[in-house]
């Protein structure tokens, strides 16, 4: 680590509350520890877990440093004891527990991936935390299947683009729900079979229509409170669905009898807190069978916004907005 330097820039807050609190601030710069890398960061991602941390709701796991950002895209310049995988120079993406939004950021060697071919580090840093969100979920979780049917709600969530986009890949029959007819136009040039306004469409009725009553294999959730009720309304039988949050809140009243009757499977996760191990066992999933249709072309991240790093309290605000389509980046360095 002889040519970094001691401290750097990174973005913190002194107390919790909205997007204004926000602020650089000088940090040091992280020491890699035993099987962790030290990266230059170039471009770092934004996500709604950055958005509830920053409110207070969502605190970093015991050790984590409080510096939002859960993944990143740069260059590794320091080895910690017993990497192997990865050497100084490499051009990486990589999923992290916090201490995205700084200069420089400490990774577990496991979940560093390299940049796909083709894509540029902004488009590398909008990758690693839903592609292993969607892929643990989806695809090791509730094991969707070629020839199933697929919903995702949100659909042009960061979550969203690359559910539809994988689901599709992987021979799924996709569903997805949005807000606007913007976002509809979206989630079709992207590959969603059938997309439904929720605005103006209630989902149910249409999917059981779409679906001559069958329903719904697979759902990833990202709602909660009465689209639980909503989803096994929905789910085919012996569907299974699978909760990655709950942005409306819990539900304060559900039919346990349809979950019995439907004989359903309803599931959860969250990513954050999970060891090194299994972060990085998807990571090597996501290696094998997604990184090749990324630099194929099949797959991409779909992006909406990028900010520079003094800016992430704007980058948050477009967040928060909802009116985003893809993924929200912060730029940190030059390439």
């Amino acid at each position: 680590m002889t040519d970094t330097p001691r401290m750097m820039t990174a973005i913190g807050y002194e107390t919790p509350g909205g997007p204004d609190v926000l602020a650089p601030q000088q940090r040091p710069v992280p020491a890699p520890a035993e099987g962790e890398v030290l990266i230059r960061v170039i471009a770092a991602g934004v996500n709604r877990p950055d958005v509830i941390q920053r409110m207070g709701h969502y605190p970093p796991p015991p050790g984590v440093t409080d510096i939002p950002g859960l993944e990143v895209a740069g260059e590794i310049v320091a080895l910690g004891h017993g990497v192997s995988r990865h050497a100084v120079g490499d051009r990486v993406c990589a999923l992290v527990p916090g201490g995205g939004y700084a200069e420089y950021c400490a990774a577990p060697e496991g979940s560093v991936l390299p940049v796909p071919a083709g894509l540029s580090m902004v488009e590398a840093a909008a990758l690693p935390e839903t592609f292993f969100t969607v892929w643990s979920n989806v695809f090791d979780r509730v094991r969707l299947v070629a020839g199933e049917r697929f919903l995702v709600h949100g659909g042009t969530s960061g979550i969203g683009t690359t559910a539809i986009q994988l689901a599709k890949a992987f021979g799924a029959e996709v569903f997805t729900t949005v807000g606007s007819p913007e976002k509809a136009e979206a989630a079709r040039a992207l590959g969603a079979d059938h997309v439904i306004n929720y605005n103006t469409t209630d989902f149910v009725t249409e999917i059981l229509n779409l679906t001559a009553g069958a329903g719904i294999h697979v759902i990833l959730d990202m709602v909660g409170g009465d689209y639980v009720e909503r989803n096994w309304k929905v789910a085919a039988i012996e569907g299974r669905i699978c909760q990655i949050a709950t942005l409306n809140g819990v539900a304060e009243q559900v039919n346990f009898s349809r979950l019995m009757m439907k004989r359903l499977v309803h599931t959860g996760s969250t990513l954050r807190a999970r060891d090194a191990g299994f972060k990085a066992a998807i990571a090597r999933a996501l290696g094998q069978k997604v990184w090749p249709l990324i630099a194929a072309g099949r797959v991409r991240p779909v992006m909406d916004s990028t900010f520079p790093l003094a800016e992430a309290a704007k980058a948050h605000g477009r967040m928060e907005s909802s009116g985003h389509i893809g993924k929200i980046v912060l730029e940190v360095a030059e390439a």
